[in-house]
């Protein structure tokens, strides 16, 4: 059985002049499809998970994920910002960093 996961983004963490992301307030999200056993790898026992991604300049990204229940309907997305990547890097490595931990 596949099931929705829900990939939440937040910044943590700004370098910004104000120290504040002009993103705030919306709601950055995307819906990946996954098999049962993927699911399960990802978030183990529960049914949410959460990462930290920090770059030197002081910023820092909060990527959390939910299994989304059947039926229920999702928010409106304003996008994940260009971050999808930490995405696919959490879903093959377990980490939003690349297997290199570089990016």
């Amino acid at each position: 059985m596949r099931r929705r996961v829900e990939f939440t983004l937040s910044m943590q963490s700004c370098g910004s002049w104000d120290g504040k992301w002009s993103g705030a307030g919306k709601h950055y999200a995307i819906v990946r499809d996954l098999a049962a056993d993927a699911c399960a790898k990802l978030l183990g026992d529960g049914s949410k998970a959460y990462w930290t991604h920090r770059w030197e300049d002081g910023w820092a990204a909060g990527i959390s994920a939910r299994v989304v229940p059947h039926g229920e309907h999702l928010k409106k997305s304003a996008g994940f910002c260009g971050y999808d990547w930490m995405v696919n890097n959490i879903l093959d490595h377990g980490s939003p960093y690349n297997k290199d931990h570089t990016q």
